[in-house]
């Protein structure tokens, strides 16, 4: 069988004209998130886009005949399917020679069992625009020695120091490395300048967007040095623990346009930690706005009222983790023990992928409202497939990466759209693609030459990805019919000042102490949800919760992402289907106040048909981006060292 090394342009050439069926706001998502710069100077149409992928594809190892390439042309310029956020912004640069996988990699796990290693590894992957789920149970956090007595980290801005910091991602990893190092081995002081930091606004070449300035590096250092010395000649607590990985998430957001995305699990058994975001009844740090935090539970009868708190309103309701049916179950259609997942400690920070300490997701996701039949469905997935297995072969840049992810090639199949597709009581043709996938797995890691995948499949809450196509995110029902959209930027971003023109709201960020953030602003989008589409208030808690489990029968042998709305008076039914499927039935779930919830710039917000209107009346729609759209990529969106901010 011949295989091809890229895609004939003669193929190609025949989608230039066509428009692919974008949802309402597809095209303008896909040039604002997606579209790289040409040689032209004008961004990529979306043909240019998927031809770049699939001969990335290609060029990393892909094994593909040329019916194969014009098939995955097809499927993804179509929106039949597509390849991660990451995935389509990277494949086709020369990031992947310069970085590898990192580039490719939404997301990651790590546990804190070690007093550097993890919290460097997170600082970096936040740093390259990734997320990182982290463990901080007592079971990890307990493994570190005591912190040193008598240690002094100073800022001495002059060349005769210890440490210089160099003005890149490099150089604050390592500077929060030689902390923690004199803190928990060396003993010994260190003073350090930022000479050679840039000044706050300065553009940054390579990661793109403008320089953030010393200052925060400087305020998180300082925080994490408190941190440390307040535990003197004592172990960390998982608390601390906690906020140190939030102040790394802090300092790599602060004024700039990189995200930080971060999940906590801790235990559901540690009320320091069920507390940490009660700041209904506490005073507690801003930094802790960083993370969403989950409670490990294998068993729902042990959680104390502490973790209920927040489903009252007294700050955030955590999520639930259950590590033992993750470790023991794929699918539950199938055995115990049926890819059994031993080494599991916790989970991406949007929880559907169970991951390994060090280990990477590899997504991908087909729109379901957009899939005819059966054999259009497995056709699809296959495709997809091959894409996250072909990912999954390229080297990383950490051994600990290379040792695990080589191990489990983990993939994540996803689907989304469910609550609008005709699959939706169709359960026994998702088995029918998910054994046809186990049957390609086989075949296709032998002519790799690599193990067979651990896990195969999954559903993601797949944000931005599903507007392309304007379809349901994932599992979930619509927001709201008529609701506000909040999106963060920083208050350098030039679509700032695009946005406020055109008469969007714009506003600085709140703190949780009621403080506002002067380089972060929030921009607020009306947005009315297409007819016909399943609401929020048409599906209970518990019937969001019925739905995951279904998926999670049938479907995915990872986890399946939802974040159920829920309001108050449901808190009887949730706790009582909890009680009844949650030990067999459920490896992760989180929930949201669809209102009452107590934030001021919560990410939507109901309204109402009049509010909707007034509120659209008083903008002009950007939906044009020529030129602005060319400038606001080349200025803050271009990444080339691997950083993917809103991706």
């Amino acid at each position: 069988m011949k295989f091809a090394s890229k895609i004939r342009e003669s193929f190609v050439q025949q989608y230039k004209d066509k428009v692919p069926p974008w949802g309402p706001l597809g095209y303008v998502v896909y040039k604002r998130t997606y579209a790289r710069m040409t040689e032209s100077g004008l961004t990529e149409e979306w043909y240019q886009t998927v031809e770049r992928c699939v001969n990335g594809i290609c060029s990393i190892g892909g094994i593909f005949t040329q019916a194969e390439l014009e098939q995955l042309f097809d499927y993804v310029f179509n929106l039949k399917c597509c390849l991660s956020g990451r995935a389509l912004w990277q494949l086709g640069t020369g990031n992947i020679e310069r970085i590898g996988s990192d580039s490719l990699q939404n997301c990651w796990h790590v546990g804190v069992n070690h007093p550097v290693d993890p919290f460097c590894f997170t600082f970096n992957q936040l740093m390259l625009g990734g997320g990182v789920g982290f463990n901080i149970t007592p079971e990890q956090v307990y493994e570190m020695p005591i912190v040193k007595y008598g240690i002094s980290i100073q800022r001495d801005d002059q060349n005769d120091v210890d440490f210089i910091v160099p003005d890149n991602r490099e150089g604050w990893v390592r500077l929060l490395e030689r902390v923690l190092e004199s803190y928990f081995y060396t003993g010994k002081n260190l003073r350090y300048s930022t000479n050679c930091i840039r000044a706050r606004g300065k553009p940054i070449a390579t990661f793109g967007g403008t320089a953030s300035g010393s200052e925060n590096l400087v305020e998180g250092i300082g925080n994490i040095t408190n941190i440390l010395n307040s535990r003197v000649n004592h172990k960390l607590r998982p608390i601390d623990a906690l906020d140190i990985m939030n102040i790394i998430g802090s300092v790599v957001v602060a004024g700039n346009v990189r995200r930080s995305a971060e999940m906590a699990i801790g235990s559901s058994d540690d009320v320091a930690f069920l507390q940490a975001k009660n700041w209904s009844r506490f005073s507690i740090p801003n930094w802790r706005e960083m993370s969403n935090n989950t409670a490990q539970c294998n068993e729902i009868a042990s959680l104390p009222d502490e973790f209920w708190g927040g489903y009252e309103g007294e700050g955030e309701p955590y999520g639930l983790f259950n590590r033992d049916l993750c470790r023991g179950l794929g699918r539950l259609a199938d055995d115990y023990n049926y890819r059994p997942d031993p080494r599991v400690i916790g989970l991406n920070p949007c929880g559907e992928i169970p991951l390994e300490s060090y280990e990477a997701c590899n997504l991908a996701e087909i729109f379901l409202p957009n899939i005819e039949s059966v054999e259009e469905f497995i056709n699809v997935a296959g495709l997809m497939y091959k894409v996250c297995k072909s990912i999954s072969i390229l080297p990383f840049s950490d051994p600990k990466i290379n040792e695990v992810v080589g191990r489990n090639h983990r993939l994540g199949i996803s689907i989304t759209g469910f609550l609008q597709s005709q699959w939706v009581n169709r359960y026994e043709d998702f088995t029918k693609v998910y054994r046809a996938l186990e049957e390609m797995d086989a075949t296709y890691s032998k002519e790799l030459g690599v193990d067979e995948s651990i896990k195969l499949t999954t559903v993601k809450p797949s944000g931005t990805l599903s507007l392309l196509p304007g379809v349901t995110a994932g599992v979930h029902p619509a927001y709201a019919k008529y609701y506000v959209r909040r999106v963060r930027f920083s208050s350098l971003d030039p679509l700032v000042d695009l946005c406020r023109k055109r008469g969007y709201p714009v506003e600085p960020k709140l703190n949780i102490d009621g403080s506002r953030d002067l380089q972060t602003m929030i921009v607020s989008f009306p947005v009315k949800t297409p007819n016909g589409t399943v609401l929020a208030k048409d599906i209970s808690a518990v019937d969001q919760m019925r739905m995951q489990q279904l998926l999670q029968t049938f479907w995915s042998d990872n986890s399946v992402s939802v974040t159920c709305y829920y309001r108050k008076e449901e808190l009887p039914d949730i706790h009582q289907y909890l009680r009844e499927c949650y030990d067999d039935s459920i490896k992760s779930v989180s929930f949201c106040l669809h209102s009452d919830h107590g934030f001021t710039q919560a990410p939507m917000e109901e309204t109402d048909g009049k509010e909707y209107q007034r509120l659209s009346e008083s903008i002009e729609p950007i939906v044009n981006m020529a030129d602005d759209n060319e400038r606001v990529l080349d200025d803050s969106l271009e990444c080339a060292s691997g950083s993917c901010p809103v991706r």
